[in-house]
């Protein structure tokens, strides 16, 4: 019974994908056309009766201006006879299909229906945001303009940059429903070949019903899908889009996402900001070491304060440990159920603060730590010492410059303060080097997510660790370039 069952599936399975093709072959015509759209009451139907022409659009996604210059006014001004003569200008494309046609309509096109033909022309031209500055990655020197949610105006950001016929951009269609577009863009004889070949074939092979944006683009076509730490370097700023492409990388850009991708990507990158190569070589190495401290802190300093007031007293130098003891008297709970609550609580505090309207989430964000910390003080729930502690891994967690890497520190942070917390240094430790392992474990693209310090690459190490003056900057990165040229400077 299952076996005729399975036949009977299939023979149903074939006979829809026949029906399928067999739609997108035939002729357009509009009751074709019109079926098709059926209960889309946002579809708009004009009729030229003088002549015979109908034509089908959505006015939301036609540009007012355009549609009555290159449309309203020739088919209102022309008799029967002329309008094939008017066809033949180079802004109308005879279809031939029912699926160009719906495709053509749903992409801001105009379809012209003649008794016997089918014409689309091009008057998309929806309302858009302008270019502004971005909010999540502030600078103070430097360019201000972002991205913005049409690819059009992301791309001539790049190219007003970039003023060379060797970037080179490639499209692709992603998606079942969105059919969203998906940009490469790559400068020619930089770019390594092997890898932009392989993530052309893993956009190729993705899957998927609906891409809304950029950040959940990457995760489909990244190495390892269930790690926390992102594998992609996601950014909203063009001037870092174009830096990243001189130095090799390829760089990717989603329809109706104001954000930009580029690979292939090491962890260091994600402790970068615009503002290094804007200020003094000097001043940009001493900011960026900075971020490795906050790094190690916000990682850390917690989860050490957990295990040494539990385990390892011996390890607090006498003046401290006796406030330390002083602070921790009234306490009910142990450090590790002490510092979750602290924790936590600031993450309550975080999240309220980025979802609500900016200026009242500044002022549940400001006075909600301060009253909700004194008050949890002042009942015993928490020692002051604590909420020093936390403040600062909070403080630090701010200075990354990559919200994603931030927010992904946030649950490592969780996972040292329970290993402190249950087995104190050791634990510690164990976690620190199972995160270390995990990250030599992860790869972009095939290339070493720890790059350049395994495998070692002491030439790159200058370019990562010290903001070198822009004179010194000579070579490209080794992991993203093929091998000649590698040179930057002459």
């Amino acid at each position: 019974m299952s076996f005729f069952r399975f036949l009977l599936k299939d023979k149903q399975e074939n006979s829809q994908r026949e029906s399928t093709i067999h739609k997108q072959k035939q002729k357009p015509t509009l009751e074709a056309i019109k079926q098709e759209f059926s209960n889309c009451d946002d579809l708009v139907e004009q009729s030229f009766d003088q002549i015979g022409i109908t034509i089908l659009f959505f006015g939301h996604l036609i540009e007012p201006n355009m549609f009555n210059r290159d449309i309203v006014e020739p088919l209102t001004s022309i008799r029967s006879e002329e309008f094939h003569s008017l066809m033949e200008r180079k802004q109308y494309q005879k279809v031939k299909t029912s699926d160009d046609t719906v495709q053509a309509i749903l992409k801001g096109y105009v379809a012209i229906f003649d008794k016997k033909e089918t014409y689309i022309v091009n008057a998309f031209g929806p309302k858009e945001r302008s270019i502004s500055q971005s909010e999540t990655e502030s600078i103070i020197t430097g360019a201000h303009d972002s991205f913005v949610e049409s690819m059009n105006t992301n791309i001539s950001l790049i190219r007003r940059r970039l003023n060379t016929p060797k970037l080179k951009v490639k499209k692709f269609a992603i998606g079942d429903l969105s059919n969203t577009s998906v940009f490469l863009l790559y400068i020619e004889d930089i770019v390594n070949p092997d890898l932009l070949k392989e993530l052309e074939n893993r956009i190729s092979n993705v899957k998927t019903d609906i891409v809304a944006d950029s950040s959940m683009f990457v995760q489909l076509i990244d190495n390892s899908p269930h790690s926390v730490f992102p594998q992609f370097f996601t950014t909203e700023r063009p001037d870092v889009v174009v830096n990243k492409l001189a130095s090799g990388k390829i760089a990717g850009l989603t329809d109706h996402s104001p954000n930009a991708f580029t690979t292939p990507t090491n962890f260091f990158e994600f402790f970068e900001s615009p503002d290094d190569n804007n200020q003094r070589w000097i001043v940009g190495t001493l900011v960026k070491w900075m971020r490795y401290v906050a790094f190690i802190v916000t990682l850390c300093f917690t989860a050490l304060y957990v295990s040494a007031t539990t385990y390892s007293y011996e390890i607090i130098p006498q003046t401290i440990l006796m406030s330390l003891a002083e602070s921790r008297d009234r306490v009910p709970f142990p450090p590790l159920v002490e510092a979750l609550i602290l924790e936590i609580a600031l993450e309550l505090l975080r999240e309220a603060g980025v979802r609500l309207p900016t200026k009242i989430g500044q002022t549940i964000g400001i006075v909600g730590g301060i009253v909700i910390g004194q008050a949890a003080v002042d009942a015993g729930l928490v020692s002051n010492t604590l909420i020093i502690v936390v403040a600062i891994s909070a403080i630090s967690s701010f200075v990354i410059p990559n919200y994603i890497l931030s927010a992904t520190l946030r649950i490592a942070r969780f996972m040292l303060i329970i290993l402190a917390g249950a087995f104190g240094n050791f634990g510690l430790v164990v976690g620190l080097v199972l995160l270390i392992i995990h990250l030599g474990s992860l790869t972009n693209l095939g290339t070493p997510y720890v790059n350049p310090v395994a495998p070692m690459h002491p030439k790159d190490l200058l370019l990562y660790f010290i903001r070198p003056p822009h004179g010194m900057k000579k070579y490209r990165p080794t992991q993203s370039i093929s091998p000649e040229p590698d040179k930057r400077q002459k």
